[in-house]
């Protein structure tokens, strides 16, 4: 495709019949086309199953079709008819598997069987759940100490699988919980706890339902969470003004058709999202935030020279806030050069941006990894945070901060215990609960874990779903790192490329799916709980038959791990794997608000968990909000790259065709990229400054000297509506040029959004 097709295609509505013929073709393509289309009525209702996709929140008013284009893609991939069984393994060595790419080997179906690794042969055979459980309990017990195993979680898994693993790791003996979470919002939920006090967002899905102004930033609903996308546009419709900060120009922002809206559909319409769309350079969030503020100090000053009331809300600054002058010194301390420059905004789109929140009597600030993957990244929360603390937009109807989680529990996890640095309260009550001598040391994030495993001093790794391989930095250090553990255990429904990362002992045990029914030895069927981002806990129960008759749930294979490890004489795995609502009691009796867990989650939207910061208690140090005064960085990514002939700053994300790791196709229509993921966009004065055309294909190389070459080969260059000297890719195939070593500030986060990268042609290479 041309250049100019690829642009005319980027230039249509996101949504609309594209998005009706892409829920077609992937229906389709999983062999279960009725059954599929039949699950979705029961995707995110009351009596149905919780959307595997994203954590965007579910109406309190409830909807007749309470889904999206990519939570049908969801669920096609995970109902699929395709059935990876013991042959298949016995077809291929696990060598040949790791040449295949994400999308073939996940294309293979589901997981049938529980199966071990044959070192002789080179493959996976089959094997049963008995000998799965005590061999890889007495591996654990043979290792020298507890902290020589890492138990990674997935946010896919469910508040009972998370409690129950979480439980077990600590009576196991060890803090190590490296999460998904650290890779995605770890620097949401540090930034916010030092602003406000708990590190979630602060609103209900109907706030934006009435709010004046909604900022997004660093965010693309389109691809990442969809449903946002409606109740972006409902705001738009009644007036409310969306402005977006996003150096990448991204259609779903812009326009929208709504596939649910028979009138739009008919008519070919669609509706106009963002009244505001301004592109920062990569990383230049906090500064363009600090611009928006040095124009409100402005005319606050301006207010109050001529005799007017102040712009700021100073009853609520007064009595629920500290800090201020600090920050609004350092604000106006900071010069417009500087802010500038940094940002990469003129100073009139910061005055535009400031007009639009000074005549908003109720503004919502949205983010998600655009914002939370630099080494800045706790600063430029605190920044938003600030921002919003100014006019009193926290604790009150159509206001707030909002954290636009990924996937679809991993903010459950964390709330029930899934963290590495665990508070003592909570160690404590499960001392008190299961009579065990929980851990107290603090455990390795995602960061930690790999430098020990690279080290050697970590020698165990168990996956509860997901892609720990692909998912995080440095692709190929982290899968050789994997390759020499002594133990890997993975749990997922599908084979991916990180299950191809074997230790000398490795297992890959399949469990349920989320739309899969679970019935308990009695016939009873099971339900599970999850968190959405609007802190909502809500109940999902599978209406699909198994893929396969041998798997068993993520509560069950946890418990039977568990028990095999750690002997039942203190807790009754069997018993809480056989009957779900003893583990909600469990957690009711450990962790603040969950009392009447089994009632209260068997009620239509299930409960909302209490925010004390939307009740304007905030829980800091002070006992107030507190204003953060740190200054804008010296020099970051992009600054940096400027000064050095050939570099450019890379931000990875995914393309429409994805979610997370897995790859449901090759196509980003919104992008105008079909059938391959090797592309680089790039501004098109750059790609003339290289001396290219767009489609040449390059070498991407990283630039981080550590003494690691880092290269991913052979892409294709994208002319894209991008800043100069900033460009973008997909992960996973761009991680293995994110190096591991360099993480944010006070979160380790990976520096997925500020990666330093050269290019060099193919015929150089």
């Amino acid at each position: 495709m041309n250049e100019a097709a690829s642009q005319l295609k980027r230039s249509k509505a996101a949504g609309g019949w594209g998005a009706l013929r892409s829920c077609g073709k992937h229906l389709l393509a999983s062999g279960s086309a009725i059954a599929g289309a039949k699950a979705m009525l029961s995707a995110n209702q009351p009596d149905g199953f919780d959307c595997p996709g994203c954590a965007w929140g579910d109406p309190e008013h409830g909807s007749s079709f309470e889904f999206c284009e990519n939570g049908v893609k969801a669920v096609a991939w995970e109902a699929t008819e395709k059935r990876a069984t013991p042959k298949f393994f016995a077809r291929h060595t696990v060598s040949e598997l790791r040449g295949w790419t994400d999308y073939a080997l996940e294309g293979q179906g589901r997981l049938t069987e529980p199966m071990r690794y044959d070192p002789v042969t080179d493959t996976y055979v089959e094997t049963t759940w008995e000998r799965a459980f005590a061999e890889i309990g007495a591996e654990l017990r043979a290792l020298r100490h507890p902290d020589e195993a890492e138990f990674y979680t997935s946010g896919r898994a469910s508040n009972e699988a998370a409690y129950l693993y979480q439980l077990f790791a600590r009576a196991y003996g060890t803090n190590n919980f490296p999460d998904c979470s650290n890779m995605c919002h770890e620097a949401s939920g540090v930034g916010l706890i030092q602003s406000i006090g708990v590190g979630k967002g602060t609103v209900e899905l109907e706030d934006f339902e009435h709010a004046d102004a909604i900022f997004v930033i660093g965010q693309n609903p389109a691809t990442n969470h969809p449903r946002m996308l409606g109740d972006l546009r409902r705001a738009a419709q009644r007036g409310a003004k969306v402005v977006v900060l996003n150096p990448v120009r991204e259609r779903g922002l812009e326009r929208f058709a709504d596939p649910q809206d028979k009138i739009e559909m008919l008519r070919g319409g669609s509706s106009s999202i963002a009244s505001h769309y301004v592109q920062p350079k990569l990383g230049g969030d906090m500064a363009a935030i600090r611009g928006v503020a040095k124009v409100i100090f402005a005319r606050d000053a301006e207010a109050k020279a001529a005799g007017r009331k102040s712009l700021l809300d100073q009853a609520f600054i007064g009595k629920h806030t500290t800090g201020l002058y600090a920050w609004r010194a350092a604000v106006e301390g900071t010069e417009w050069e500087a802010i500038e420059d940094q940002s990469g905004l003129a100073r009139a789109d910061m005055e535009t941006l400031a007009d639009v929140y000074l005549c908003a009597e109720r503004v919502i600030a949205t983010w998600a990894m655009g914002v939370t993957q630099h080494r800045h990244s706790v600063a430029t929360v605190r920044e938003i945070a600030n921002l919003l603390l100014l006019r009193g937009h926290i604790g009150r109807p159509g206001a707030g901060l909002c954290p636009v989680r990924g996937h679809s529990n991993v903010q459950g996890d964390r709330t029930v215990g899934i963290n590495e640095n665990p508070p003592a309260w909570l160690l404590d009550n499960l001392d008190r609960e299961f009579g065990i001598a929980a851990p107290r040391k603090a455990g390795h994030n995602v960061l930690h874990a790999i430098k020990a495993m690279v080290e050697g001093r970590s020698k165990a790794f168990i996956g509860l779903g997901g892609n720990f391989a692909r998912a995080t930095p440095d692709t190929e250090v982290v899968t050789e790192a994997l390759r020499r553990c002594r133990l890997t255990v993975q749990i997922a429904t599908k084979p991916n490329l990180g299950h191809m990362a074997v230790g000398e002992v490795a297992y890959l045990l399949p469990c349920l799916g989320r739309t899969e029914i679970d019935r308990n030895a009695a016939g009873k069927i099971q339900i599970v709980t999850v968190e959405d981002s609007m802190s909502m806990v809500h109940g999902s129960g599978g209406i699909n038959k198994p893929a396969s008759p041998h798997l068993k749930s993520e509560v069950g294979i946890i418990a039977g791990i568990a028990a095999a490890t750690v002997g039942s004489e203190r807790i009754d795995w069997a018993a809480m794997a056989e009957d779900h609502d003893l583990i909600r009691e469990k957690i009711a009796r450990t962790i603040p608000g969950f009392d009447d867990y089994n009632v209260r989650v068997r009620r239509p939207r299930g409960f909302k968990l209490r925010n004390l910061a939307a009740e304007r208690i905030f829980e800091t140090s002070s006992g107030r909000a507190e204003f953060s005064a740190a200054p804008l960085p010296t020099e970051i990514e992009h600054q940096v790259a400027r000064k050095r002939k050939g570099q450019f700053v890379l931000q990875t994300f995914r393309s429409h065709d994805q979610y997370n790791t897995t790859v449901y196709g090759l196509d980003d229509r919104y992008r105008g990229v079909y059938g391959e993921r090797r592309v680089v966009f790039m501004n098109l004065d750059d790609i003339a400054a290289m001396g290219a055309e767009p489609n040449a294909r390059i070498d991407v190389v990283g630039s981080h000297d550590d003494g690691r070459t880092r290269v991913a080969e052979d892409f294709r260059i994208v002319a894209y509506d991008i800043p100069r000297g900033c460009v973008a890719g997909y992960y996973p195939e761009l991680n293995a040029v994110v190096p591991f070593s360099e993480a944010g500030d006070l979160s380790d986060t990976p520096l997925s959004k500020s990666t330093l990268v050269t290019f060099r042609t193919r015929e150089a290479a």
